[in-house]
């Protein structure tokens, strides 16, 4: 599956989240290294949801970006 995360620069780094996965987040001191950490982040949180016999949460959000006026 694919799943958007959102990514936020931090004082010390960089940190994600991904709205389709509610609770599952990571932080990281560069971009690649929160991408990483969110990625093994998500697939921990899906097999744990798996192991409990949860159903997975289905990739629903998009993301856009608009122009305006300034």
């Amino acid at each position: 599956m694919k799943y958007l995360i959102v990514i936020e620069p931090t004082a010390t780094g960089y940190s994600a989240y991904s709205p389709d996965v509610p609770g599952c987040v990571a932080t990281g001191g560069t971009r690649d290294d929160v991408e990483r950490e969110m990625k093994a982040a998500i697939a921990f949180h899906l097999d744990g949801l798996k192991e409990e016999g949860m159903n997975l949460p289905e990739p629903r959000t998009s993301s856009s970006y608009v122009e305006v006026p300034v």
